[in-house]
């Protein structure tokens, strides 16, 4: 018999709640009109029972404005004398920056990790090291500006996201606008996420719509190329015939227009 993988309902556990005000009972409808395809990727409920985070990756969102982000993140609140509760609801157009908005809000980051293993995996160190980088947002470096999700629905095509955010490190400064690049194969087995660098975000649209060059990398920090040579002799002694792996390339674009310039996603 043919066994068919069925993704896990959301648990949002407010049987036995009521919203707080009419107001949250008509937004909470309103951000899980499309529950029924939802995905949860991450879920943590507070032993207390007080508060529920989830990560949700919504099916429905192709059907959506054009570059409408796919993740959405639930933080639930719940009053267990009064039996109510409320809620906060984000879009995000990447998981890393849907986990760095539940930790902010008090999950914790363990609890925080992929647990819906289905979805495409990271295809190289470089892609978890950037999207580490995203989740965890040291010093609150970036400030996430734009960002547009091309998933054309189809076998032929794998998915493109585009965030574009500012980067207040002082090592950024020359090029602080930095276009976190992530492209899911046509099979949806991998994907890759690569940092480009620019002077302006016109810089980094006119990249996008253009794209005539490759993707300007972001530079290495400092002791990150002593690193990668330090690796790289490692590598070398353990095998001498190995043959380096070029990064994955930057694909030409599947539709001209830039990133919209406003973020799609709700925050109640």
């Amino acid at each position: 018999m043919l066994h068919t993988y069925e993704p896990p309902t959301p648990d949002y556990r407010i049987d036995g709640f009521e919203a707080a005000t009419e107001q949250i009972e008509d937004d909470f409808s309103s951000a899980t009109l499309s529950g029924d395809l939802f995905v949860p990727v991450a879920e943590h409920h507070s032993a207390d029972g007080r508060d529920s985070y989830l990560l949700l990756y919504d099916r429905a969102a192709i059907w959506d404005i054009p570059g409408t982000a796919e993740y959405v993140t639930l933080h639930i609140t719940r009053n267990v004398e009064q039996r109510t509760f409320d809620f906060a609801s984000e879009r995000h157009p990447v998981a890393p920056l849907a986990q760095n908005s539940l930790i902010r809000r008090g999950c914790p980051q363990k609890a925080a990790e992929v647990s819906n293993h289905h979805g495409p995996r990271p295809a190289d160190p470089l892609t978890a090291r950037l999207e580490d980088l995203l989740r965890t947002n040291p010093g609150n470096r970036y400030e996430v500006l734009d960002h547009y999700t091309d998933n054309p629905c189809s076998f032929g095509f794998g998915v493109e996201v585009r965030t574009l955010v500012h980067d207040s490190h002082p090592h950024s400064a020359r090029t602080p606008y930095r276009l976190f690049l992530e492209e899911t194969t046509k099979d949806l087995r991998s994907y890759t996420v690569r940092e480009g660098a620019f002077t302006s975000a016109e810089e980094a649209d006119t990249w996008v719509m253009e794209r005539d060059s490759p993707l300007p990398q972001a530079p290495a920090p400092p002791g990150a190329v002593d690193r990668r040579a330090e690796a790289a002799r490692a590598r070398s002694i353990r095998s001498g015939n190995g043959l380096a792996v070029a990064p994955a390339p930057v694909s030409p674009p599947r539709s001209a227009e830039p990133a919209p310039k406003r973020s799609r996603g709700g925050t109640r």
